[in-house]
């Protein structure tokens, strides 16, 4: 994967994500149905070991101002794409070529030490994302506001609630202007009393954004938020367009 500071791009071109099956006997039969029930091809590779193919010849070119909607059943592909768009999975075969830098979304409280204070896992979870210390530091009274848990950051986050955890690794991960915003699934968070302030700072985060692409089985999500569509069918893409046109192709496929 490249990336060069020019104008914000995404581009796929050819690629293809598969993974092999190891066990043999009889668990590899099991595990052969089991991802086929999941939606990924099967197939041989040179040394002829099972593998899923999870993505096929995958192409497309997402420039400045796109939001994404990636739309299928589970075991389409949605969630591969978007770690192989994160770099986190490399093709077999293809290029992905990026311009700009890529927030993945998809482990919020990735990076969070249970030892150490909530000050100092903002300090660490900023760094995972890819701030300088002086940016975090810039973030630091934004978050300490956000998340509402005052001196408690004092003390080491494995005495936090589950509440107070999302709100702190919340407020970490949207405190910044992301360029390539990728999110698997619609972000919320927190209790019913942290559920609208989170709301409105996840559109702002949002907005922000250069390039958005959402994996979401929301078509109401996907209509207020996206312009385009790629609907994702057995690690294939069946179709690319407007969003109120693929939802509709896929709605009338599905029935829903």
């Amino acid at each position: 994967m490249t990336n060069q500071s020019t104008v914000t791009e995404l581009v796929l071109q050819d690629v293809s994500v598969s993974f092999p099956i190891y066990h043999g006997g009889s668990r590899s039969l099991k595990k052969s149905l089991m991802f086929r029930g999941s939606g990924g091809h099967l197939a041989t590779d040179a040394n002829h070991r099972i593998t899923v193919e999870a993505l096929r010849n995958i192409s497309m070119n997402i420039q400045a101002g796109d939001r994404v909607a990636l739309i299928g059943s589970n075991g389409a592909g949605k969630t591969t794409l978007l770690r192989v768009m994160a770099g986190i999975y490399e093709p077999v075969s293809g290029t992905v070529t990026s311009r700009g830098r890529i927030s993945p979304m998809f482990d919020i409280g990735l990076g969070i030490d249970q030892e150490i204070s909530g000050y100092e896992n903002i300090r660490l979870r900023g760094l995972i994302l890819g701030l300088r210390p002086d940016e975090i530091e810039e973030r630091m009274q934004d978050i300490i506001d956000f998340t509402e848990l005052g001196d408690y950051l004092d003390i080491p986050v494995r005495t936090y609630s589950s509440g107070m955890m999302t709100r702190l690794t919340f407020a970490v991960a949207t405190c910044f202007a992301p360029e390539i915003l990728l999110m698997d699934e619609w972000i919320m968070a927190g209790d019913a009393g942290f559920i609208s302030k989170a709301e409105h700072r996840i559109q702002r985060f949002v907005e922000k954004a250069s390039i958005m692409v959402l994996a979401s089985h929301s078509q109401a999500i996907c209509r207020r938020f996206c312009n385009r569509g790629i609907w994702m069918e057995t690690g294939q893409v069946r179709a690319i367009g407007p969003i109120d046109e693929i939802l509709d192709q896929y709605a009338a496929h599905t029935g829903q």
